[in-house]
């Protein structure tokens, strides 16, 4: 297995934290008046060890891949929706484009893997690991080779990115089931029972949620001696999307990128990256809590808290391109914001 998924990373260091503090209390506003921003900004000047956190270099991921779950019926769409998205991204038609855009951030789209096969398309990258994952009702999802292979093009992506001075990097995904295969992978990580993780997903009424959340409780059955590790348990259940996702949280904290999670399926993936590295964690912003059920429970057991709860389940890392521009006032704010002493304005009284 890759061995570089566990390798250290440098993470927030109490010297640092307070050096930024110190910066933050001496701009021209009382102490706390900008609430989250400023711990925002206190954590990346931290992570980043500068008085001028920058997230201004920003890049979007999306991972597209197909689910061989979607077999069983457990979305309201059909397995071909995931192919036409790819090429909805190419042609700049989906949300992440449009927000993507308002914010001038550059967007790629990485095929990983799909049912119906796709001609070249505008800034679409084909990584083909195989024409999706396995049903995992009756098979593991994937194989060794399979999940590293994921693992691998997640890390040469944001190695990539890297060297184009990336900041701050927005991963989403695509792929019908996909939400089945993540609520499948937190029951088997956390003993969570699956109708309290699993949610409608793109729109299942309430036969097709019973239904999915059987498909669920047979797979974990099916599985039940391969679930020893986070690892085996991503190779069981896991969309090919979900664990370049898992990959690519690691290894943007050990590239020291900031990473800005999406929705439920992106939080799984961020669970999994922190069973996986612990230390990655610190890299992790929590853009939104979607309306997913599974997520806000997600969110819980990493102990962390969302910065947006505006109802969304749309996935293709639309919540974090959202929650991007809060994420770089922030940054500006404790950057560029005059001091008491600079602007010559009274301190608060003792």
């Amino acid at each position: 297995m890759s061995q570089w998924l566990t390798k250290p990373i440098n993470t927030l260091l109490d010297a640092d934290i307070q050096q930024a503090q110190k910066h933050q209390n001496l701009l021209t506003k009382p102490q706390g008046s900008l609430g989250v921003l400023e711990s925002i900004a206190v954590t990346i000047a931290a992570l980043q060890k500068t008085q001028y956190p920058r997230v201004d270099q920003a890049q979007v991921f999306i991972y597209a891949a197909d689910h061989g779950i979607a077999q069983e019926n457990v979305s309201a769409f059909p397995q071909a929706v995931t192919a036409e998205m790819v090429k909805n991204f190419s042609a700049g038609g989906a949300a992440i484009c449009v927000l993507s855009h308002q914010h001038g951030l550059p967007l790629q789209v990485i095929n990983l893997g799909l049912v119906s096969e796709l001609p070249d398309l505008m800034a679409v990258e084909k990584h083909i690991i195989a024409p999706g994952t396995k049903n995992f009702l009756q098979h593991q999802a994937m194989n060794d080779e399979q999940l590293i292979k994921a693992f691998d093009v997640a890390k040469n992506k944001v190695e990539q990115a890297k060297s184009d001075g990336c900041e701050l990097l927005i991963a989403g995904e695509m792929g019908i089931a996909n939400t089945t295969s993540a609520a499948a992978l937190v029951c088997a990580l956390e003993g969570n029972a699956p109708e309290v993780i699993a949610g409608v997903g793109t729109g299942l009424d309430d036969n097709g949620m019973k239904h999915k959340v059987a498909i669920i409780e047979a797979s974990l059955k099916n599985h039940a001696n391969h679930l020893a590790t986070p690892l085996e348990i991503l190779q069981s259940f896991g969309g090919f999307e979900i664990a370049a996702l898992t990959a690519t949280y690691i290894r943007c904290a050990q590239q020291g990128i900031v990473a800005l999670v999406d929705g439920f399926i992106c939080s799984v993936a961020a669970l999994f990256a922190v069973r996986i590295n612990p230390q990655c964690k610190a890299w992790l912003i929590f853009s939104h809590q979607s309306a997913e059920q599974g997520h806000k429970k997600v969110l819980e057991i990493m102990g962390v808290k969302p910065l947006l709860e505006f109802n969304m389940r749309l996935g293709e890392a639309s919540g974090a391109a959202l929650a991007y521009p809060l994420i770089r006032s922030a940054c500006l704010l404790h950057t560029d914001m005059a001091s008491f002493a600079s602007a010559d304005v009274s301190e608060k009284l003792a």
